[in-house]
């Protein structure tokens, strides 16, 4: 009897209940758990309202085949509040459990970049924010709330979290990842996988697979644009692209890893048999299984619609060919080129041995997330965990953590609300939702301008003025940027100036919007750009507003690092705020007014003008000699970040000054807060090999940790170096550790005169 199946016994092990199940599939069969539907759902799972459709389904899956994955389910209809979406998967993996031959369960992903992309569900700041906040336990707790929020409403697997290294600040998508550091990338994608995936049972039901993406070198597009090829050696791939994701599969237990559209070398990550077999697979031991980018596998050939295409493969046939090969498990979104694994086997181009090895990793996750056994949801559980006031609590937290102090000339900031009487609000960004790419639609969102007068209540009379525009509409998902007319701008920035004159200071909300910086994922919808300055008339705005004499409080908000000169000449305060999420604006006045002490650090160097790029820190000792008639320093360093208080480093030290190549050991300082206030520091220990067999980074960032002070309080942090943070791939390619002389620099930024030194010598 089929019930009876040991498959279906969850008493057995998980390797016998797969290899039971696999024997039993027909090639059909294994081919169905290859691809998944994702806008499709409209065509065969749900009607137009985005409702469960019965008769469509069985209409559409009467094969009895069933089907790998759903996307998005919250996006069906009109999109999804908690429950309704509970109530969709639960009746749509009924279905497949139901009206399948073998009864195998859906799983079901969805975008969860920084929170759940989906109605009601908690946002906070994007992940080059959470860059910002040095803090792996914060994103921990991050992603563990997103797991539980969206596992709660029935899905199972997340296309989250970026573990690309951005050093490429044209590049659109740099607000997606953690910034321009490998190291930090690394610590904050180990914490993010764990958040999601908890122990890896999934006993609980609060928690999901995380999927690593987007593998690899991503995000050091040539020219700066989305999907371009990435053009690095094989040293420079490993140690800065690859590390990342192999610290997080082997240390942070990731499961699932998103092949990148790019190519590198001349080949397409979809089809790189080198990368998604010998590294990912045979080196680093990867168990989990690989999904393919939206429509990526079609663009191994072509895809028609938008007109470009790697062309390494004739047609979609060719193409599915090559990237089972080469090991992607799962199609995505939709059926397209794996529809031809079937007569691929059959025609013999194929083993059948290839879709048992990339179907088994599928069936094994499926399996332990519990769903032949317990694959249902409680929606009114759904209902109360989703945006929570203990989840809001959180991404409050996380938006404080993230903001940057850059520039306070003559501790202007924090704002004595005391000693004002009108404040006035001007800039695009001032009372806008400044969420960010890949964002849902959380219960609570807040601007800058209702977060300050919601804090001064009836104390202070808050004018507000836009100003100008950056663009019109200004939406992510808009796909035509229409630039905003300038007499216009030029007009309302007039009447902002009338608005202001009547204030005693002034705060300006400016930077860029969720169009200036975003995915280019098709010719009409683009993201990267060709320079780095503000868009639009936002200069001649700070210049306007400037020209008043007033004290000006600039708060930056950008998915990527502006070259924001102009400003930084003019104003005496800047904040850099990246996108905080739905508690923008409580956050902004918390440290506006000095309810909170910003403590958050650069991420990514903000570079002096796009002619600056690459601009990353730690480049090769002879790569920055210097530019004629202009500054080869970068405007704001990475790691760069100030107070509201004074923190005195004591000189470090070492616990031991010489070991062997094997040994480890700690440096330790001593970190005081000399100032008058509670605040948050980041202590960064930057390593540099003085003489090696191949150049090395003038400085590397391979420790951290923020930590708190009380005025007065001193604690001492002690940082460990192990033979992994001296290590690196030597004239042979061996990755070892060269005996020599390393200097250990400790401070709070990249800058050399942020940092003090203490030498190591491995003998």
């Amino acid at each position: 009897m089929q019930n009876k199946a040991p498959y279906k016994d969850p008493n057995l092990p998980i390797a016998e209940r797969v290899a039971d199940l696999l024997s039993r599939m027909t090639l059909e069969e294994k081919a169905a758990q290859m691809v998944g539907v994702w806008q499709g759902k409209t065509q065969t799972l749900v009607d137009e309202k985005g409702n469960f459709d019965f008769e469509k389904a069985k209409t559409h899956y009467q094969d009895g085949h069933g089907l790998g994955q759903v996307g998005r389910p919250s996006d069906a209809g009109a999109g999804r509040n908690a429950r309704e979406q509970a109530e969709l998967t639960n009746a749509i993996q009924k279905f497949f459990i139901e009206n399948s031959r073998l009864g195998i369960p859906v799983i079901f992903h969805e975008e969860c970049l920084h929170g759940q992309a989906a109605i009601d569900g908690t946002s906070f700041p994007q992940p080059i924010g959470l860059g910002a906040t040095f803090n792996p336990d914060l994103v921990l707790r991050l992603f563990e709330m997103t797991a539980e929020e969206t596992r709660s409403r029935g899905t199972h697997q997340a296309l989250t979290p970026v573990v690309d290294v951005a050093r490429e600040p044209r590049w659109g998508r740099v607000e997606e990842t953690y910034g321009e550091d490998p190291y930090l990338v690394s610590r904050l994608g180990i914490a993010a996988v764990q958040g999601f995936q908890g122990d890896g049972t999934f006993k609980d039901k609060k928690h999901i697979i995380a999927t690593m993406k987007h593998f690899a070198a991503h995000g050091q597009p040539e020219s700066g644009t989305n999907c371009a090829p990435v053009n690095v050696s094989e040293r420079v791939l490993r140690e800065v692209f690859l590390y990342p994701f192999k610290e997080a599969i082997q240390k942070g237990g990731a499961m699932s890893v998103m092949a990148s559209y790019n190519e590198i070398d001349g080949v397409p990550s979809h089809a790189n048999r080198w990368l998604l077999r010998k590294v990912l697979r045979e080196e680093w031991g990867f168990k989990g299984f690989v999904v393919s980018d939206y429509y990526a596998i079609r663009e191994l050939n072509e895809r028609s619609d938008f007109g470009f295409g790697n062309h390494v493969a004739k047609d979609g046939k060719e193409a599915a060919l090559l990237a089972a090969q080469a090991g992607v498990n799962i199609e995505l979104p939709e059926p397209d080129c794996y529809k031809h694994l079937v007569e691929l086997v059959r025609e013999g181009p194929l083993e059948e041995s290839v879709l048992d090895e990339l179907v088994a990793a599928m069936l094994t996750y499926k399996f332990k997330l519990g769903l032949f056994d317990d694959p249902y949801v409680d929606p009114k559980a759904a209902e109360r965990i989703v945006g929570s006031e203990a989840n809001r609590k959180l991404a409050l937290q996380a938006a404080r953590e993230t903001i940057i102090l850059l520039k306070n000339d003559n501790g202007t900031a924090p704002l004595d609300i005391k000693k004002i009487k009108t404040l006035a609000v001007i800039g695009p960004n001032a009372d806008r939702e400044l969420l960010g790419g890949y964002s849902g639609k959380p219960k609570h969102v807040s601007t800058v301008l209702s977060g300050i007068r919601q804090r001064v209540g009836n104390a202070v009379k808050v004018l507000y003025h836009e100003g100008c525009k950056i663009t019109i509409g200004g939406s992510w998902q808009q796909d035509e940027i229409v630039p905003s007319d300038p007499e216009e701008d030029r007009k309302s920035i007039a009447e902002a100036v009338k608005v202001a004159e009547k204030a005693d200071v002034i705060v300006l909300a400016i930077g860029g919007n969720e169009q200036t910086s975003r995915e280019a994922w098709a010719l009409n919808h683009l993201g990267d750009r060709a320079d780095l300055d503000m868009v639009g008339r936002q200069d001649e705005l700070v210049n306007a507003i400037a020209a008043l004499g007033k004290p000006v409080f600039a708060f930056l908000f950008n998915g990527r690092p502006l070259s924001v000169r102009n400003l930084v000449e003019k104003v005496p305060v800047i904040f850099e705020c990246w996108y905080l999420g739905q508690e923008t604006g409580q956050a902004v006045a918390e440290v506006l007014f000095g309810d909170t002490n910003p403590g958050g650090k650069l991420p990514m160097t903000i570079p002096r003008s796009v002619g600056h790029v690459p601009a990353y820190y730690n480049y090769k000792p002879m790569a920055r000699r210097g530019y004629l008639f202009e500054s080869v320093e970068p405007l704001f360093a990475f790691g760069f970040g100030l107070s509201y208080t004074q923190f005195r480093f004591g000189q470090p030290r070492l616990e031991k000054s010489v070991i062997r190549p094997d040994e480890s050991t700690r440096v330790l300082v001593d970190i005081t807060n000399i100032g008058r206030v509670s605040g948050d520091e980041v202590v960064q220990m930057y390593i540099r090999d003085r003489v090696s067999s191949v150049t090395r980074p003038v400085k590397e960032l391979k420790g951290f940790q923020r930590l708190t002070l009380q005025p007065g309080e001193t604690k001492t942090v002690a940082l460990d170096i192990a033979p992994e943070h001296l290590a690196f791939y030597d004239i042979n390619m061996n990755y070892l550790v060269e005996p020599g002389e390393f200097e250990i620099m400790m401070g709070n930024s990249s800058r050399d005169q942020d940092l003090q030194k203490v030498r190591l010598t491995v003998e």
